[in-house]
């Protein structure tokens, strides 16, 4: 058995497709550069991250983009010997236009080289592609009507693309107009025994999340939808502790077994704010003689799955030195291809050296290197040496969500070029990211490495340092409320609503002359 989630922390909008004994899942990563997360498993239980494919800025740029923006619900699948990779690149997603730009790209490995991007269409989001067994191929997708007429998520279209003249081509038709859940997006397409089979992500990506299922005799339709409508969901289930059920992908085993794969999340404390993000869960499913498919124990999700693996327990800390030639894979920086200037591990050996570049939350360029918070209770520490002049430089240790919430220490100095240690917060409550100073600066010595640590319990986080030479930290400013770093506490704001929570390390000189600061290492314990 493997308990729900089987990616914890921000892995959202799962796509997974079999290659031999081999599974690969997709999942969206937004404005985290590299782009797409796709993690490998040999028996549906135990996964490790493969590759991050939009590592360059012909596949991927998003100096810009806003919170929550870049790389929205990736399809991965095989055919021809190779895998396709079709994703949105989301440019503006506030108010009434959406601004997203579709690509295709290739690899003959899940390790690449991935082919240059082919631009398909910017006329919604949510792409998949539907290999017949005819051999033609089909886009699938939603399409957006920002004059809401009737709606601004105006039904899933389907479009042919010819791979030998690389283009899409002939007519697209809207095949499916949803149900009365609306917000009909995230569409796969599947064919079985002569049924065409259409699984979408309907309710909206919070709480009344949903998967829904529709077949057709005919690829063009009409479909009619599940006899239970919508095959997973937790929405008339508040207390469950998986919520947000929904955004699913099908695969089958070797051996002739069905799972769903899906986007979930959990949330804590009564504000039910998920921290961890968007998860990916799995459902067993069946297909049963009436020809549709049914998640065993019912559209509620199960915590516990019969699966072909065991899941093997993984070290509860992470210890990171940076003495080798490129940065540990739990790593991700915001948005930039750019990575050279935002930091470098030869600057001076066996440290991370950070750039400061503009402020933290800033949507161009930040110096900010930061991993995913997987478990509701960790410790994270590092030690950065660092000599700032003045306020306009800064460098420390964050817990980030986006520019609207984000909890940040680091070791500045006043006008008066004294060091010092200055607690900053955005707790989601003001647009643009103001920050609010929760503690009086604690004066450091002007020179000397300094300790940083945040830990972490569920909805609780605190701040806390140690000179070169403590043996204890000592804590730095109040207890902070953690659920601020989640989907739930930013909506209301505009500062994106479709991540997790995040900490790492950060630097910024805004003064403009890229002051460096020097990290030695970084562990993660999860508790």
């Amino acid at each position: 058995m493997v308990r729900n989630p089987i990616l914890p922390g921000f892995n959202p909008d799962p796509s997974i497709c079999r290659a031999g004994e081999d599974y690969y899942i997709a999942t969206s990563t937004f404005e985290w550069y590299p782009g797409v997360q796709i993690h490998h498993s040999k028996d549906l239980a135990n996964w490790t991250l493969a590759a991050r494919p939009l590592d360059r800025a012909s596949l991927l740029d998003m100096r810009g983009a806003p919170d929550s923006g870049g790389v929205w619900a990736p399809c991965l699948s095989l055919a021809d010997g190779k895998f396709w990779l079709v994703y949105t690149d989301m440019k503006r997603h506030h108010g009434s236009f959406k601004d997203g730009h579709n690509y295709l790209t290739t690899a003959p490995a899940i390790e690449g080289p991935w082919s240059e991007p082919l631009r398909l269409n910017s006329s919604g989001f949510d792409p998949s592609l539907f290999h017949d067994d005819d051999g033609r191929k089909w886009l699938v997708q939603m399409l957006w009507d920002h004059r809401a007429r009737p709606n601004l998520f105006a039904g899933i279209a389907l479009q042919e693309y010819d791979p030998e003249r690389r283009t899409l081509t002939g007519p697209r038709k809207v095949i499916f107009y949803g149900t009365d859940l609306a917000l009909t997006e995230g569409p796969h397409l599947y064919k079985r025994n002569g049924w065409y089979y259409l699984l979408t992500a309907e309710g909206g990506t919070g709480f009344d999340h949903a998967c829904t299922l529709a077949r057709s005799r005919q690829l063009e339709g009409p479909y009619e939808v599940h006899p239970q409508r919508h095959i997973l969901t937790a929405k008339d289930n508040p207390r469950h502790p998986i919520q947000r059920a929904g955004h699913g992908d099908i695969v089958d085993t070797p051996d002739g077994r069905t799972y769903l794969v899906h986007l979930m999340g959990r949330p804590i404390t009564q504000k039910r704010r998920c921290v961890l993000g968007r998860e990916t869960g799995i459902q067993e499913a069946e297909w049963r003689d009436d020809d549709w498919l049914w998640v065993k124990d019912g559209p509620l999700p199960s915590l516990e799955v019969d699966v072909p693996g065991t899941p093997v327990a993984s070290a509860g800390i992470r210890q990171f030195r940076f003495d080798g030639p490129a940065l540990d894979p739990d790593f991700q920086w915001l948005r930039t291809p750019a990575s050279e200037r935002l930091f470098s591990l030869t600057e001076r050996p066996g440290t991370l050296c950070l750039y400061g570049r503009e402020s933290i939350g800033d949507w161009y360029e930040q110096a900010l290197i930061a991993r995913r918070q997987t478990a509701f209770s960790y410790r994270a520490e590092t030690e950065v040496d660092f000599a700032p002049v003045d306020e306009r430089e800064m460098a420390g240790l964050t817990a980030y969500y986006s520019r609207h919430a984000l909890y940040y220490l680091a070791v500045t100095a006043h006008s008066d070029g004294k060091r010092e240690l200055l607690l900053m917060t955005a707790e989601a409550n003001t647009r643009g990211g103001t920050l609010a100073y929760p503690a009086p600066p604690v004066p450091l010595p002007q020179t000397g490495k300094v300790r940083l640590a945040v830990s972490v319990d569920h909805g609780t986080l605190q701040f806390s340092y140690a000179l070169e030479g403590d043996t204890e930290f000592t804590p730095v400013g109040p207890a902070l409320d953690a659920s601020v770093l989640s989907d739930e506490a930013s909506v209301s704001v505009g500062g994106g609503c479709f991540t997790g929570a995040f900490v790492g390390m950060c630097a910024a000189d805004l003064n403009g002359y890229g002051k460096p600061a020097f990290y030695s290492y970084f562990t993660y314990d999860e508790r």
